[in-house]
């Protein structure tokens, strides 16, 4: 290996790529959040967790965009060129449950709508999306007699399908501008990472769980969206599916002084947003004794699944 200043030291051309890399992190000072934030102002971001996960051998990067990224994280830490490179092995299998070694495209591609989220996403460690099965989700809007919307709370079952898996990803997006809502997870869960795009009224956020879960484990994620101002604009909610779900339920609980004229149920069998002349069949809901109407949705996804309501 051709020499050159920098943080590679001698011995590690016949090293693993993890071991390489982790000698080469930990001769550089650099921490990786840092390492995250250089990486980031180049252009080619890498979640701090997917370095973690690079250094102790358990994923190597792959993907094209993460091969670009090592070659940028070669420069950072002042190594020649294809010194960590020329130390990957073969790809290894993935299975329909391994984690990838990176960012989500699908997760972003699901909440875009024809923008680009994948270098903010890209900040949260989105690696376990794959491996965790949707059981069950329940979405509960509650609009106030005022026909604001207040709130949403979300409850899922979700199990893992490989060992590790240590967060769940939220995500939550404006029909109209505004104030970012805030993510309140319930005990045990905790906040993690944010990220906020008020340009596209997205927010998204790490909701970790208390422990990693083994194989064939199942967790309850618990959390409220609360808006720092009632919208008054919202006359639907919609929840976007973007990996098969085996039951979702979604509510609106309307204030019993203030109902609307009439709701109804929407689902589409995709993740495109449908033009307005092509609207997806609609179900006229019933409202309850309590103010509220539910629509079921049984082996959905990838879609939409939406309640939309008219005020008399």
């Amino acid at each position: 290996m051709t020499s050159r200043p920098g943080y590679l030291t001698s011995g590690t051309e016949s090293m693993p790529f993890h071991e390489a890399l982790r000698a080469a992190i930990a001769a550089s000072g650099l921490s990786l959040d840092r390492l995250q934030d250089r990486l980031l102002r180049r252009g080619t971001p890498v979640a701090s967790a997917t370095l973690s996960s690079w250094q102790s051998g358990r994923y190597q990067p792959e993907r094209q965009r993460s091969l670009a990224a090592l070659a940028v994280l070669e420069d950072v830490l002042r190594l020649p060129p294809g010194a960590l490179t020329g130390l990957l092995g073969p790809p290894r299998p993935r299975g329909r449950w391994l984690p990838p070694d990176g960012d989500h495209p699908d997760l972003a591609r699901a909440w875009s709508d024809h923008h680009d989220l994948t270098a903010a996403l890209a900040v949260l460690d989105t690696r376990w999306d794959d491996s965790l099965t949707r059981l069950s989700c329940h979405n509960r809007l509650d609009v106030d007699a005022d026909r604001r919307v207040r709130s949403m709370t979300s409850r899922r079952l979700l199990r893992a399908e490989a060992d590790g898996a240590d967060r769940w990803i939220a995500l939550y997006r404006l029909d109209a501008p505004g104030p970012l809502p805030r993510f309140r997870p319930a005990a045990p869960a905790r906040l993690g990472t944010v990220v906020e795009l008020p340009e596209e009224g997205l927010v998204a956020a790490e909701l970790l769980f208390d422990s990693p879960l083994a194989r064939g484990g199942t967790v309850i994620v618990d959390y409220t969206v609360e808006h720092r101002d009632p919208r008054p604009y919202s006359q639907r909610v919609e929840t976007t599916i973007h990996v098969p779900m085996r039951e979702h339920l979604l509510e609106v609980r309307f204030a019993k002084s203030c109902l609307p004229r009439a709701c109804y149920s929407f689902r589409t069998n995709g993740l495109d947003a449908f033009p307005d002349a092509a609207r997806p069949r609609e179900q006229r809901l019933r409202l309850d004794a309590s103010g509220a109407v539910h629509a079921v949705a049984l082996g959905a996804g990838p879609g939409r699944v939406g309640i939309r309501w008219v005020w008399g």
